[in-house]
Parts: C-alpha cells; sequence; structure tokens
C-alpha cells in the first residue's frame, strides 16, 4: 500500500503552566462518546514533535490526514478539568511517534450507509499507533477521535487506549436555511468543518425559499440576479465547488434542497407569470387564518397548471443535480397553503371544473419526480407531501424505493406513520431539533407582546417554542415506540435552523452545542452501557467540548457557567423539578 509520510518538526515548544481545576475521576472528554472506549490504566506519555501520519494515498483522506496532523501538533488545547489529576503521566515514557492509518476499501465514494468504523490503538509502549477503517470516511472520524486524546504543552496523548467505534446512524446532519437571511461561503465552510469534528456528516443546504433564491443557476441565471438580496448574497457554481469538496475533505455530504411548488414567491422576481399569489400579503385583513396566503410573510406558491413551470423547474432540477453529486436530492413539498393556490385565476377555473388541491400537488409531483428519479438521485420531501390533512398525493405517486419522508411535525406520532407506511424517513421534530425556536416571532406590529403581567405566549413567543435546550435535544430517541424492522427504515436525524431571526453574527451560537448534543446521541447513543440515560455524565464531557471547539475558532455559547465545572457536581439536583 502506497503510504504518505506527512511529518511537521516543531523546533521548539514552551512548558506549560499548571492548569488549574478540581479533578476528576477517570477524566477523558471525546465528543461523541465512542461507543467502545477501553482505557484500563489511565496514563498518558509525550507526543512526540516529530510525530507524523502514515495515511494511504487518497484524494480526501491525504488531505484529511495533513490537517489533522497540523490540529494534533499546534492545538495544545488546556482542558477545563485537569485530566494530570486523574491520569498517570509519565514524561519520561518513550514518545508517540506515528500513526499508521490502514484503509480495506479507499473506493468506497461518501454515500448514506457508507462504513464510518474504525478501531483506534494507541500503545502504553508509545512508538506507533493503529488506525484501522473499512473506508476513507471511517478513517476521517479515528482521527478526530485520537485529535481528542492530546492535550497540554508539551503536548501529551492518552495510551494504552483501544477504542472501536461505529455510528448507530447513517445519517447525521444538520439544514440551515440560507434564503431568509444570507450566509457567506466562509460561514458555510466553518459549519461543515465543526459538523465533522463531531461527527455528522450530512449538511442538509435549504438554499431557496419565497424570500431570496440565491443560487446562481447556470440555465437560469436570472433566478438570483432578480430573486436574490443582490450580487453579494449569491452563490456562484464556483461557490457550490468550493463548499461540496470543503465538504468532502472533511467527510460531510452536501444534500441539496430546492424547495417547491411552495416557498417559491422568490422565484417570481423571474418569472412571475408562474409564480401564484407572488408578491401579495400573507394573511389580509379580516380573513380566517385557514384562509391566508401563507404560514408567514413571504408569499408565493409555483403554477402546476403552467407548462412554463417545468421548463424553468426542470432547467433548475438539471443544475443542481449536476452541481451537487450527492445522491440525495431534497425536493421539498411542504407547507402548500390552500389560500395561495385558490388566488391564482387559472387555479380557480380548475377547481370550478371539480378539480381538488390535492389533484394539482399531484399533478407537481408526476411531472417533477421521474425527472429528478432520471439524474440517479433519490427524492426527500418533507412529510406534508404524504401526510398533510388538507392537501397530500397518493402514496402511489411516491415509489418506496425512491423516496424518503423527512417529519417535522407531531413528533413520534408522525415517525409512526412515515415507517408503519413502508417509507425512510429523517427525523426533524421541531418540537426537539428545531433550533431557531424560542426567540419569539418576528412580525413587526404583534400585539400578544404588550402585555404588563410577564405572561409569557406560547412558551417564548414563537410557534415552536419553547427553546430546544441540549437536553432536550439529547434526550430525543428518534425511534421511540417503534417496532424492530420500523425502526430499520430511520435513517437518522437532522437539527434544523430557519434564519428568519439568524444570520451570520449569531449562527455559532445558535448551532452550538446543542447540535453536537444530537451529534452523540445519534452516534453513540445517549444511554450507558446499562441503558441508564447518561445526560448528567454527558454534561461535564460537553462543558469540555464547548470550550475546545471554542478554542478552535467557533463561537460556541455556554451551557453553566464555568464555577460549575470548576466544581464537580455542585449544580447537579438531587430533587426531582419536574411538577
Amino acid at each position: 500500500m502506497l503510504f504518505i509520510i506527512i511529518s511537521i518538526s516543531i523546533l521548539s515548544l514552551l512548558l506549560a503552566s499548571p492548569i488549574s481545576g478540581s479533578s476528576q475521576s477517570g477524566s477523558i472528554n471525546v465528543w461523541p462518546m465512542p461507543r467502545n472506549f477501553s482505557w484500563p490504566e489511565p496514563q498518558a506519555n509525550p507526543l512526540s514533535p516529530n510525530f507524523n501520519i502514515l495515511s494511504p494515498d487518497h484524494r480526501y483522506l491525504s488531505s484529511a490526514a495533513k490537517r489533522y496532523l497540523h490540529l494534533i501538533l499546534s492545538e495544545h488545547h488546556r482542558p477545563l478539568v485537569n485530566p494530570s489529576s486523574s491520569v498517570r503521566v509519565n514524561t519520561s515514557a518513550p514518545p508517540l511517534l506515528t500513526l499508521a492509518i490502514t484503509v480495506a476499501d479507499l473506493t468506497a465514494p461518501l454515500h448514506h450507509g457508507v462504513d464510518e468504523s474504525y478501531t483506534l490503538t494507541i500503545p502504553a509502549a508509545g512508538g506507533t499507533a493503529h488506525l484501522t477503517a473499512q473506508t476513507a470516511w471511517g478513517a476521517m472520524r479515528g482521527l478526530e477521535t485520537l485529535s481528542q486524546l492530546v492535550w497540554g504543552n508539551p503536548s501529551l496523548v492518552a495510551v494504552g487506549v483501544y477504542v472501536w467505534d461505529s455510528p448507530l446512524f447513517g445519517h447525521r446532519g444538520l439544514m440551515l436555511d440560507t434564503s431568509r437571511n444570507y450566509y457567506g461561503v466562509e460561514d458555510l465552510l466553518r459549519t461543515i468543518e465543526t459538523m465533522s469534528a463531531n461527527k455528522l456528516n450530512v449538511f442538509h443546504w435549504h438554499i431557496t425559499d419565497s424570500h431570496s433564491f440565491p443560487l446562481l443557476v447556470p440555465s437560469e441565471p436570472e433566478l438570483a440576479s432578480k430573486g436574490s438580496y443582490g450580487s453579494s448574497m449569491q452563490y456562484s457554481p464556483a461557490d457550490v465547488t468550493k463548499i461540496v469538496e470543503f465538504g468532502l475533505e472533511h467527510g460531510v455530504r452536501v444534500l441539496p434542497e430546492i424547495d417547491s411548488p411552495g416557498h417559491t414567491g422568490s422565484w417570481a422576481a423571474a418569472y412571475p407569470d408562474i409564480v401564484s399569489c407572488a408578491n401579495m400579503f400573507w394573511w389580509p385583513a379580516g380573513v380566517d387564518w385557514g384562509d391566508r396566503l401563507a404560514s408567514e410573510p413571504g408569499t408565493g406558491h409555483l403554477n402546476p397548471l403552467n407548462p412554463k413551470t417545468y421548463q424553468v423547474l426542470k432547467n433548475v432540477i438539471h443544475d443542481v443535480a449536476t452541481l451537487f453529486p450527492e445522491p440525495f436530492y431534497h425536493g421539498g413539498a411542504d407547507e402548500i397553503v390552500p389560500g395561495c393556490w385558490k388566488a391564482d385565476p387559472t387555479i380557480q377555473s380548475f377547481l370550478s371544473r371539480g378539480g381538488t388541491l390535492s389533484q394539482l400537488l399531484e399533478l407537481f409531483v408526476n411531472s417533477t419526480f421521474p425527472y429528478i428519479v432520471s439524474h440517479n438521485k433519490t427524492v426527500v420531501y418533507w412529510e406534508d407531501v404524504l401526510l398533510d390533512d388538507n392537501i397530500k398525493v397518493q402514496s402511489a405517486a411516491l415509489p418506496r424505493e425512491n423516496t424518503i419522508l423527512q417529519t417535522w411535525n407531531n413528533g413520534h406520532n408522525n415517525t409512526k406513520r412515515i415507517v408503519s407506511s413502508g417509507y425512510r424517513t429523517i427525523v426533524s421534530s421541531s418540537e426537539f431539533y428545531y433550533l431557531d425556536c424560542g426567540h419569539g416571532d418576528f412580525l413587526g406590529n404583534d400585539s400578544i407582546y404588550d402585555q404588563q403581567t410577564g405572561v409569557t405566549t406560547k412558551d417564548g413567543g414563537s410557534w415552536c417554542g419553547p427553546f430546544k435546550t441540549w437536553q432536550t435535544i439529547y434526550n430525543y430517541d428518534i425511534t421511540y415506540g417503534l417496532t424492530e424492522d420500523e425502526a430499520k427504515l430511520v435513517l437518522g436525524g437532522e437539527v434544523a435552523l430557519w434564519s428568519e431571526q439568524a444570520d451570520p453574527t449569531v449562527l455559532d451560537a445558535r448551532i452550538w452545542p446543542r447540535t453536537s448534543a444530537m451529534a452523540e446521541s445519534l452516534w453513540s447513543g445517549n444511554r450507558d452501557d446499562k441503558g441508564t440515560k447518561r445526560f448528567a455524565e454527558a454534561t461535564d464531557r460537553l462543558n469540555e467540548w464547548r470550550s475546545r471547539i471554542v478554542a478552535r475558532g467557533v463561537r460556541a455559547e455556554p451551557i453553566q457557567p464555568l464555577w460549575c465545572i470548576k466544581n464537580p457536581g455542585m449544580c447537579n439536583t438531587v430533587n426531582s423539578l419536574g411538577s
């Protein structure tokens, strides 16, 4: 096997100042917790200043090895609680000189279901550690684990360690909405990099919506030139290539979503004739909620009766399928609002002849679904396309072998409905996984906030309030109540950040470290080997992990005062706080 030897020499190392803090029994902080972590005699040896990584020649693994080598040698992480108080440090022991990586299958692509398992062995006698994986993507996960086992200045590394690791769920993702507010390319790259550190593997990019169309589609350039917030708030094909390649270098798939037929008001700037109810006020005065034109400001649905709709949309689908090699294509199909389609004269005529809105949606799906599949894509839709109370298609329109449904309403109930119907699902329950909740609504003249009694409307004033704490996310079991066969249809989960009230200034804090909580829950679970929920133990590790990613440049929000970390156990409760 051909190896690339990556070596960096450090000419001098400064002695570290003492790290103050209380001791922590068996202190070792790896996030997410590996499935099997054996360290029978906690010991740390020096890491050689000439430490190097022997990596197979692989386009993406080679760059990852180089990146991790630099991180391992330069990070000099200072834990909040000094591991040396519970770990025997042997500075005179032989240093760890090398990590040798062995990969069985270097051709496996980064697709859903790829083997991400790895084993990591770090001998107590120093010398060479071994990282073995079935695929390059599993080896990347092992490199992250090794990086978290190194700390201090001069660097120490945990030795006498054996790790076997593999994720419980193959789909572990984050959805980010870049239509309501724009995020620069560097924001997206930083997010993907932090996802990789948390062993997440899917960046679900909700690119377009009614508010803006920031993606420059080569065959339909006016969608962005007229529908974006401006030329400085667009993603070019070169930007997409950069983001996709960066994702591959970090073991993260980039899954595009072009939502339609709803959430398409921004298309009207270029093609007003194919969009129903565009630029109309979302909820006119005196109109019942059921007759609104949109569920929030920003109206517009593509008109399934206009042939030009499909000319434009198929151009978009073709270009997006070409720009993004990811085998999944997210078509949206959520929140079809009856009032919007009913406001269109051509649709009014269709309905007057006995047609239904569900037939209209089915016409749209039948006209676009096969075209997406023809590009060798599996189609992901939001659950509404099958489960909506008012407008939905028959299951015959959604072949199970080509369809995945992403659930976001009614928690476990809708997950059960989807998998019991034989469909694969991705879980994004708004009750647990929506990161934007609890910050209030964004309407400018909402009288519900004119209160003098201190009453909190709707648990924070947003439709999906309250705020989802990291514990809420960590403790959610996405296969709860399912049979063994039904649980096999749950591909995994995604947290979601909708951007009505988020932009680059708050991005990191909205996402991290709450998304880290889901990352561990979907990687190794939220229970210990006895089946007990481990959120109490996870608190200390998450504090440490948050501190580490902050040092890596991520502005993650704190989960506790620093005092709690310095005084282990003092911030817990021994009484039930439930009602």
